[in-house]
């Protein structure tokens, strides 16, 4: 009788299992179409000026004596008040980027540039607040391009790396007309990497074949089932070659006094190495930046937030861990 539940018991988790991953996706699909045009898209703009100095004002409040607190508070500004603002004073736009290996945030990064060129004029700045390890090249490279965007528009950009900026994320932050860096923030990883596995013999054990039919001569090199051969591989090295070659060209472009061939060996530095090869220009982190604007420019962080589709938080997951399972291209 025992046996016969057990047996029972796993026929039932089977079917609860199998009815939870097949009902899954046609659900999420459903629910995307009802759901119609993206939601939640807004662009949020925080006045960090008046953040810090409310920071700073209870602080002020909390060191002094109790019994000062009261009259002291009566003189001063209130919570709920603000400072009026200078409409002659410079801005500093902040944006905050969190790479990935696609790049996902490169969608708000354009929004968020957009608004800011029609906004901000030369006496204004822009800084980029980036942290990337870098990833895919084009959509790496699509983000650097947002950035050039302010550069051509002579607006002064300044790209603070408290951690790290390798790979792509480097492709991005020689963009600046200023590089900072946190002493110990990883720099540089100027190369380029592919790599994928190959199941070819797996299939061959067990008795599977695999037809791929083409036209043109490299259409495919490099496949997952095939049967790579050494042209297919000569082909993808030349390939590899190509987009190095542009990644170093791109940096010098932007950082015409670093050693390219130096540097661009797919090694990376902390940042006060990176200082002396010339890959930022100034060890500081980002607060200490910001503090120092503080004094002389209007702190404004922009943000472009979008709420995703539960497909499409589903695929870009799936996505990810296929990047981080086979390799980055």
């Amino acid at each position: 009788m025992s046996e016969y539940l057990i047996e029972y018991g796993l026929f039932v988790v089977k079917v609860v299992t199998l009815v939870a991953v097949f009902g899954l996706v046609p659900w999420l699909l459903l629910r995307d179409r009802r759901a119609g045009q993206p939601e939640g898209a807004r662009l949020e703009v925080l006045d960090l000026s008046d953040k810090y100095r409310r920071m700073a004002h209870m602080l002020q409040h909390a060191a002094r004596p109790r019994r000062r607190r009261w009259s002291w508070h009566k003189l001063g500004r209130t919570d709920g008040e603000t400072m009026p603002v200078d409409p002659a004073r410079p801005r500093l736009f902040v944006i905050d980027f969190h790479g990935d290996l696609k790049a996902t945030g490169v969608g708000s990064l354009r929004e968020v540039v957009t608004a800011i060129l029609f906004e901000a004029t030369p006496r204004d700045e822009v800084l980029v607040r980036l942290e990337n390890a870098g990833g895919v090249v084009s959509d790496h490279g699509l983000a650097a391009a947002q950035l050039k965007r302010i550069r051509e528009r002579d607006i002064p950009l300044t790209v603070a790396i408290d951690k790290v900026a390798a790979s792509g994320g480097y492709l991005m932050a020689c963009v600046g007309d200023r590089l900072l860096a946190a002493p110990f923030a990883v720099i540089g990883s100027i190369g380029v990497v592919a790599g994928l596995p190959n199941f070819r013999r797996l299939l061959d054990r067990h008795g599977v074949d695999f037809e791929l039919q083409t036209a043109g001569e490299y259409k495919r090199t490099l496949t997952l089932f095939g049967e790579n051969t050494d042209a297919a591989r000569e082909k993808v090295k030349t390939q590899l070659e190509e987009t190095h070659r542009l990644f170093k060209g791109f940096i010098a472009e932007h950082r015409p006094t670093v050693a390219i061939e130096r540097v661009a060996t797919g090694e990376y530095w902390l940042g006060s190495r990176a200082l002396e090869l010339g890959l930022v220009d100034r060890i500081q982190t980002s607060d200490d930046y910001l503090m120092e604007a503080h004094q002389r420019a209007r702190l404004l962080h922009v943000k472009y937030t979008q709420k995703q589709k539960p497909m499409e938080r589903l695929i870009a997951s799936m996505e990810g861990h296929l990047l981080r399972l086979f390799g980055r291209p």
